[in-house]
């Protein structure tokens, strides 16, 4: 091994060296002896010290908690299993009470007046019928005016009959329903007739009016200048002068005038 001959000028220094060959001391790293301390009371405080084995009243802490995490967890996981199963029968409940509440929204009962009114009772032969309106405005205790009004009963016959109109008034304690404006019946078996008013009384089942009624059914066509029609015992009464067109399959169509 041999050593080489450094070339002039290029003269190795240590490091940190001035050319003059003293040491240079970075002014950032300078710290006082008060600095020194301060930080290594600082370091001192921040060690962890060795932890303390725990007492007994520890242990005892500790073991409780386990024995009701053996509880607690296994009953957290069977409440939220049980909350998946019933779920679609939460949602259908939620879903039959939003339902609900739709529905009772749609009636407004402000200053006496009622939209979407319903009234049930039974008559003297203890068939129910139904009086619906879209908007109903109470009078006194007694009258209520009704737009809109449809009236449902059965016959004594057992067929349903429909009446209809623009506007009307129900007496609830006389149970008189009083129609104007195209009042309209539809019975089951084909009869359709018109007429400006009708005066029910639904109580007794019985339809009549002192003003002219078209009529028209498997019978034929009927025109009268008043009527009365008794639902339940099976009576219709028309006034003339009037015309009446029968239908008869046998003998042809017959036309009569009274």
């Amino acid at each position: 091994m041999t050593d080489e001959t450094p070339e002039s000028g290029n003269t190795r220094r240590p490091l940190g060296a001035s050319e003059s060959g003293n040491l240079i001391e970075r002014q950032d790293f300078s710290r006082s002896g008060d600095t020194v301390k301060r930080q290594r009371s600082v370091i001192e405080a921040a060690i962890v010290t060795n932890r303390k084995a725990p007492g007994q009243r520890e242990l005892a802490r500790r073991q409780a908690m386990l024995r009701w995490a053996k509880w607690l967890l296994p009953g957290t996981a069977l409440l939220l299993l049980g909350s998946i199963a019933i779920w679609p029968e939460i949602d259908r409940i939620l879903n039959a009470n939003h339902a609900a509440l739709t529905a009772a929204t749609r009636l407004k009962v402000e200053s006496g007046n009622l939209e979407g009114a319903v009234y049930r009772s039974v008559d003297t032969h203890g068939r129910p019928y139904m009086i619906t309106a879209k908007t109903a405005h109470q009078i006194t205790d007694d009258q209520i005016d009704l737009t809109n009004p449809a009236a449902d009963t059965i016959t004594q016959s057992n067929e349903w009959l429909y009446l209809q109109s623009e506007t009307g008034v129900y007496m609830q304690h006389e149970q008189l329903l009083d129609l104007t404006g195209e009042v309209t019946t539809y019975r089951d078996d084909g009869m359709m007739t018109r007429s400006p008013v009708a005066d029910v009384a639904l109580h007794e089942g019985i339809i009549a009016a002192d003003t002219w009624i078209h009529a028209e059914g498997p019978f034929g066509v009927l025109d009268a200048t008043g009527y009365w029609l008794s639902q339940h015992e099976g009576i219709a009464q028309f006034r003339g002068p009037g015309r009446i067109i029968l239908n008869d399959d046998r003998n042809g169509q017959h036309d009569k005038a009274s």
